[in-house]
C-alpha cells in the first residue's frame, strides 16, 4: 500500500469528511414522483466537470487521480470543516466553488459527476440524491453503511440509469486481470479455500489521524455531520477519526475486508457467501474507539455454475508486529495463486493419481505376506506416471511500475460516463462486496452467525 502511505505523508492524516444537510432536512421522493433518467452521454470531446463531496484523505486522493484523466475538470468541492475548503482553493485554485452543503453542488447544471468521499454513514444518501439529480457517481467503499440500504441504491441506479462506480480500485489493476485469466483457465484446479489478510502496524494505519489545531464547533458543522447518527455533543475524534466509531464508519471490515472481498468476487465471479461469522477484539488501540482492531472472519461460499463451494478466511490486525502486509491465497487442488501488492505468484503441483504407500503409512503394520499381496495389486493398478506428482515452475507476475489501479478505476468510470462502457464495480457489485463486510460487523457485535442470500442480497432468518 505504498500509494496510501505516500499520500498520507503528502496531505497529512485527517479522515475524509462530508458536507451534507441533515437527513431530516432532506425531503424524500414522493411516491409516484418521476425520477430523472441519465441517458444522455457526454461527447468524447467534451470536458467532464466534477464535484467532490468530502475533502479528507480519500477526497484529495480521488480528486488528484481523477484530474490525471484527460478531459476532467474540477468545478466544486463540499466539506464540513472550513479548513478543507480553504485547502481545496490553495491546491486547485480560487476559481473552484466551495460549500458545506452538498445539495448546492447537485443543483448545478454544469456538474456532470460527483466523487463521494465522506464518512460511511452518508454514502447511500448522497449517492441516491446525486443519481436522482442526473449525476454520475464515484462512491468510495463501502457503498453503504447498513445492510438495509443497498437495495435502494441498486434500485435508483437502475431507474435513473446513472453511472455509478464504487471505489475499491484494486479490481482495476493488471494483476487482478491476469490472475482472473489464470483462475478461469483452471490453473489451480478446483478452488477449495481462500485465505486473505490486510494488516497494519502504525498509528496512521490504525486511523489515529491528525486533528487540526483550529477544530471546534465554529469550524466544523457538527449538526450536519451527524445526519441520522445519534445526537451527541461535538467531539473532534468522532469527526476527524470517524473510522474508529461504528456510528459513522464500518470498522476494519468496511475499510479493509471490502477490498479483499471485491478482488475475490472479481476473480472468482462469486455473488457472495451464504454464512458469515466474525470474531476479534480491541487489542492495542484503546483510544476511545468502539470497533475492534483485530478481526478474523470465516465466510462460506456456496457452489455455483462458476465455481465450487469454498471457504474464505479474512484477517485484519492493526498491531501486526510485521509492518503493513497483505495477501490473498487462492488455494486449489492443483495449485495456489499468492496475490499481493504489485503482483502474484502461481505455484502448481498436481497430486499423483496413486495414493502411495510405505513410510508414514499403515503398510508396514501388515503381515509380510499381506504386504507382498498389497504391492502386487498396487503395481497392477498404478503406472509409474500415476505415482509421480506433476510439478511446474512457478509463474511470477509483476505489475509495471507505471500501472496505477486508482487511475485505471477512474478511467473506467469516466469512459462509462462518456460512452456507456460497462462499469467494473457498479451498485450491485459494490453491495455484494460490502454486504458480507457489514455482516461481519453484525456477527462480531452479536456473537451470531449471519446467514446471507447472495443471489437476492438479503439476510436469511434461521
Amino acid at each position: 500500500m505504498t500509494s496510501r502511505r505516500k499520500f498520507i505523508r503528502q496531505i497529512g492524516g485527517s479522515a475524509a469528511l462530508l458536507s451534507a444537510g441533515s437527513l431530516s432536512a432532506i425531503a424524500s421522493s414522493k411516491k409516484g414522483k418521476t425520477i430523472p433518467v441519465s441517458e444522455n452521454r457526454i461527447s468524447s470531446n467534451d470536458k467532464i466537470r466534477v464535484a467532490a463531496i468530502g475533502m479528507g484523505i480519500m477526497g484529495f486522493n480521488d480528486v488528484n487521480t481523477a484530474l490525471k484523466v484527460p478531459g476532467i475538470e474540477l468545478a466544486a468541492v463540499a466539506d464540513l470543516y472550513n479548513g478543507r475548503l480553504t485547502r481545496a482553493k490553495e491546491v486547485y485554485g480560487n476559481s473552484i466553488a466551495t460549500t458545506r452543503d452538498y445539495r448546492e453542488l447537485l443543483d448545478r447544471k454544469d456538474i456532470d459527476a460527483v466523487i463521494i468521499a465522506t464518512s460511511d454513514h452518508w454514502h447511500n444518501r448522497i449517492a441516491i440524491d446525486a443519481m436522482k439529480k442526473g449525476k454520475a457517481v464515484y462512491c468510495e467503499k463501502p457503498m453503504v453503511h447498513h445492510l438495509d440500504q443497498g437495495q435502494e441504491v441498486i434500485r435508483v441506479q437502475k431507474e435513473t440509469k446513472a453511472v455509478l462506480q464504487v471505489g475499491s480500485q484494486g479490481v482495476s489493476s493488471s494483476r487482478f486481470a491476469a490472475a482472473k485469466k489464470l483462475y478461469e483457465a483452471g490453473e489451480i484446479g478446483r478452488l477449495n479455500c481462500i485465505e486473505a489478510s490486510n494488516d497494519r502496524h502504525s498509528a496512521l494505519g490504525a486511523w489515529q489521524y491528525s486533528i487540526p489545531p483550529d477544530a471546534s464547533p465554529q469550524t466544523v458543522d457538527w449538526d450536519r455531520y451527524l445526519g441520522n447518527a445519534p445526537k451527541l455533543p461535538y467531539e473532534a475524534n468522532r469527526f476527524f477519526r470517524w473510522r474508529n466509531y461504528r456510528e459513522y464508519g464500518t470498522g476494519v471490515a468496511g475499510d479493509l475486508f471490502v477490498h479483499l472481498i471485491s478482488g475475490i468476487h472479481f476473480i472468482t465471479g462469486s455473488l457472495g457467501p451464504e454464512k458469515i461469522y466474525a470474531t476479534g477484539q480491541l487489542s492495542y488501540w484503546k483510544d476511545g474507539r468502539n470497533v475492534p482492531d483485530v478481526m478474523t472472519a470465516i465466510l462460506d461460499y456456496p457452489e455455483t455454475e462458476k465455481h465450487a463451494a469454498f471457504q474464505l478466511t479474512l484477517r485484519v490486525n492493526f498491531a501486526s508486529g510485521n509492518g503493513e502486509t497483505g495477501y490473498t491465497h487462492y488455494i486449489g487442488t492443483d495449485g495456489v495463486i499468492d496475490l499481493g501488492y504489485g503482483g502474484f505468484t502461481l505455484k502448481k503441483e498436481k497430486l499423483p493419481r496413486a495414493p502411495g504407500y510405505g513410510g508414514w503409512d499403515s503398510f508396514s503394520t501388515f503381515p509380510k505376506a499381506i504386504q507382498e499381496e498389497f504391492e502386487k495389486q498396487y503395481n497392477a493398478k498404478y503406472s509409474d506416471a500415476d505415482r509421480r506428482a506433476e510439478k511446474f515452475s512457478d509463474t511470477v507476475y509483476k505489475e509495471a511500475d507505471t500501472d496505477d489501479e486508482h487511475y485505471n478505476h477512474f478511467v473506467n468510470f469516466f469512459e462509462g460516463v462518456r460512452s456507456g462502457k460497462p462499469i467494473v464495480e457498479d451498485a450491485s457489485f459494490g453491495f455484494r462486496a460490502c454486504a458480507p463486510c457489514i455482516a461481519c460487523n453484525e456477527s462480531y457485535f452479536t456473537g451470531k452467525i449471519i446467514h446471507w442470500d447472495p443471489v437476492n442480497m438479503k439476510v436469511v432468518n434461521k
